[in-house]
């Protein structure tokens, strides 16, 4: 009867030290605060997912925004673990600031589309309709990476065509075309594919064409500081080009 007690009480210690974190915290769910380009909402979501499988003890927080405004946030303290901008301006601003963690990785590129009505109802086939009378056109912000593309496109067409708003972020420019807001608007490649059956690409020549690269790094000061470069090294992997590239996101 002792020796069954005995046994028992080691199995019951025994649990209770595994169950319990050790020294190292190993066993702790760990939060991995991610500030990301709005575009990247869908790709991110999708990767964090798939880190997860072989990170079990790992939870997201995703903060989704225009870069320049994440930028911003990071600089005056935001506390974030990574950050994945959609242009290297933004990114350059975090590490000036001393806040990127080694050299930024560029992980993954992508191209400008027009987003137009389901159906291209105003027969929409290049950017120069864009400035056709009766058109009403967004774009992003200037201050935003895919309004300022938008203008840079734009302007290798010679075109001059004046937007209906500025809006604060690309996924904002998609929104208002799918509900019928606007007529078109100039976003990523993989904005149209997300919003498949709302809005109809059109695509841009490659002479016009402006390519968006998107670096990311881990932040300074982190508390998980590990962890959070082992999700940018997992954004240039295999696994994780595969994720991105599923969203219509081309390789570095």
């Amino acid at each position: 009867m002792g020796l069954r007690v005995a046994i028992l009480t080691a199995v019951a210690f025994l649990a209770g030290a595994c169950a319990s974190p050790n020294p190292t915290g190993s066993l702790e769910i760990k939060n991995l605060t991610v500030f990301a380009a709005a575009s990247l909402t869908d790709g991110f979501t999708k990767a964090g997912d798939e880190f997860a499988r072989s990170n079990t003890r790992v939870r997201f927080t995703f903060n989704f925004g225009s870069s320049s405004t994440l930028a911003t946030q990071i600089t005056n303290g935001a506390p974030a673990d990574v950050f994945a901008s959609a242009d290297e301006t933004n990114m350059q601003k975090v590490a000036d600031a001393d806040l990127a963690e080694g050299a930024p990785i560029v992980f993954s590129t992508n191209r400008l589309e027009v987003a137009v009505a389901s159906g291209n109802p105003k027969k929409i086939a290049s950017l120069a309709d864009l400035a056709r009378p009766g058109v009403v056109l967004v774009l992003a912000a200037p201050t935003v990476p895919a309004g300022k593309y938008a203008l840079e496109a734009l302007m290798k067409a010679g075109v001059t065509a004046k937007p209906a708003s500025q809006e604060v972020d690309v996924r904002a420019v998609l929104n208002k075309v799918s509900l019928g807001e606007a007529d078109a608007g100039i976003v990523y490649v993989t904005d149209v594919k997300s919003a498949a059956g709302r809005v109809t690409g059109v695509e841009i020549p490659e002479q016009h064409q402006v390519i968006a690269r998107y670096p990311a790094a881990a932040v300074k000061g982190t508390r998980n500081a590990e962890l959070a470069q082992r999700f940018v090294d997992f954004l240039v992997s295999p696994a994780g080009q595969n994720v991105l590239a599923d969203f219509g996101f081309s390789k570095p």
